[in-house]
C-alpha cells in the first residue's frame, strides 16, 4: 500500500499498487491549481483508494461536474473522487517511492513559457488519441507584457508584479512538494513591495509549518490555488511562477535541495544542481 499525505498532515490517502500511467499535465488550470510548471499524476485500482481526514477537504468545482479539491488548511491538492477503475492521485505527496515512472507529456500546447523539456517522454498538445478526455480552453495568456499579471484558478485572486525579480529557482524539498503536490515549486523573488494584490488579497490563506523557521504556504481558499506569499520580515515575496497570466521573462536559474528530489523525478536539463541552497 502506497500513502501520500498533504502539508500539514490533517488529510491522508493511500492507494494499493502496482501503480501505473503517471503523465505530467500542462494545462494551465494544473499549473495554476497546483501553482508549478505542471502536475504529475499517476492511478491505482479505485477499489483500494483510501482517503483520511475528508472533513478538512474543500472542493470548488473548477469546470461543471468536475471538483478540484484541496485541504483547507495548508492548501496541497488532494485526489479528486475515483471514477471508473482508476484512481488517479497527485504524485508530489507520496511518503515513498511509488515505484511508477513518468510516461507523457500532455498539454504541451499550453505549456509555461519558462519551463523547457529537455527528456525524451513522448509528448501531445492535448490528450493521445487513446485517452478520451475533456478539453477545456486555457486559462492563462502568458503573453509578454509590461506588468506582469497573476491570477488563481477561480479568478478571485489576482494580483501584479511589479518589481524586479531578484531570482527564480526549482525548489525539490519535501515541503514544497507536499504544498504544490508537485514534483518541485518554481518561484520568483522579489522584493516585498514588488507584489500588488489587485483583487482578493482577503482570499489568501497561509499555511506555517510548525517546525520551519521561515516556510509558509500561501493559497487561494476558494480554489486552493497557490498564491504571492508577502514575507515583510525577510523583505521579500515569493510568486508561484504556476500562477503567471503573463511571460514575466524571467527563466529558473538552478535547481535548489536536488538532493530531496522526488525519486520519480528526473533531471534533464543543464541547471546547476545543488542539494541545498547554492553556496553564498
Amino acid at each position: 500500500m502506497t500513502t501520500a499525505r498533504c502539508l500539514c498532515g490533517d488529510v491522508t490517502w493511500e492507494l494499493e499498487g502496482p501503480l501505473r500511467g503517471m503523465r505530467h499535465c500542462h494545462c494551465s488550470r494544473c499549473r495554476k491549481a497546483h501553482g508549478s510548471a505542471y502536475a504529475t499524476y499517476v492511478g491505482g485500482p479505485s477499489r483500494t483508494f483510501r482517503l483520511l481526514g475528508e472533513q478538512e477537504v474543500v472542493a470548488w468545482e473548477s469546470t461543471p461536474g468536475f471538483f478540484r479539491r484541496f485541504c483547507g488548511r495548508c492548501g496541497s491538492v488532494v485526489p479528486s473522487v475515483p471514477v471508473g477503475d482508476l484512481a488517479f492521485v497527485p504524485a508530489g505527496n507520496f511518503d515513498v517511492d511509488p515505484g511508477a515512472r513518468p510516461e507523457m507529456h500532455l498539454f504541451v500546447g499550453s505549456k509555461a513559457p519558462w519551463f523547457e523539456l529537455t527528456d525524451q517522454l513522448p509528448r501531445f498538445d492535448t490528450f493521445p488519441a487513446d485517452i478520451n478526455g475533456p478539453i477545456v480552453p486555457s486559462s492563462a495568456s502568458l503573453e509578454p507584457s509590461e506588468a506582469t499579471r497573476g491570477s488563481c484558478l477561480c479568478g478571485g485572486v489576482a494580483f501584479v508584479v511589479r518589481g524586479e525579480a531578484v531570482r527564480c529557482w526549482n525548489c525539490h524539498c519535501t515541503r514544497c512538494q507536499r504544498s504544490r503536490s508537485a514534483a518541485f515549486a518554481t518561484n520568483l523573488v522579489t522584493k516585498d513591495d514588488g507584489v500588488e494584490f489587485t483583487r482578493g488579497a482577503d482570499l489568501v490563506s497561509e499555511y506555517k509549518v510548525p517546525d520551519a523557521r521561515h516556510y509558509r504556504h500561501a493559497f487561494c481558499r476558494l480554489c486552493g490555488s497557490s498564491a504571492p506569499r508577502i514575507d515583510r520580515a525577510r523583505g521579500m515575496a515569493l510568486v508561484p511562477m504556476g500562477s503567471m497570466d503573463d511571460d514575466a521573462g524571467i527563466r529558473p536559474t538552478a535547481h535548489i535541495f536536488a538532493g530531496a528530489k522526488a525519486p520519480w523525478d528526473a533531471l534533464t536539463d543543464a541547471l546547476p544542481r545543488y542539494d541545498e541552497y547554492p553556496p553564498r
